[in-house]
């Protein structure tokens, strides 16, 4: 079964950057539109940032426009999440999520089938 795996969350102070990762189990991924969910504390899940299957487009939340940057490296399976300027309200679970619809990239929950488990990142003020 296709997998999804992140990592680079961790502790950090506000100002202070963390690159998270998020590494696909199959190659088929390297087709696929990915992106990148939070969901804080009582919070609902929401949409942070997302990137076409070849790189070329990316799309970002008005909240972290700016200061996070969405990459991938299609022979490498993975897709990275840079995150600078850190702030006390980005302190969420981040998830990394694939569509198997290459020519649409989507910025809703329900537009991406594949999920990581996530990995916690927490900015201390």
């Amino acid at each position: 079964q296709a997998q999804l795996v992140e990592s680079g969350g961790g502790w950090v102070q506000a100002g202070g950057s963390l690159r998270l990762s998020c590494a696909a189990s199959e190659r088929t991924f390297a087709t696929y539109p990915m992106a990148w969910f939070r969901q804080g504390p009582g919070k609902k899940r929401e949409f942070v940032a997302a990137i076409n299957w070849n790189g070329g487009t990316t799309y970002y939340a008005d909240s972290v426009k700016g200061r996070f940057a969405i990459s991938r490296d299609n022979a490498k399976n993975t897709v990275y999440l840079q995150m600078n300027s850190l702030k006390p309200e980005d302190t969420a679970v981040y998830y990394c999520a694939a569509s198997p619809r290459q020519w649409q990239t989507g910025t809703t929950l329900e537009e991406y089938e594949y999920w990581g488990q996530g990995t916690q990142v927490t900015v201390s003020s």
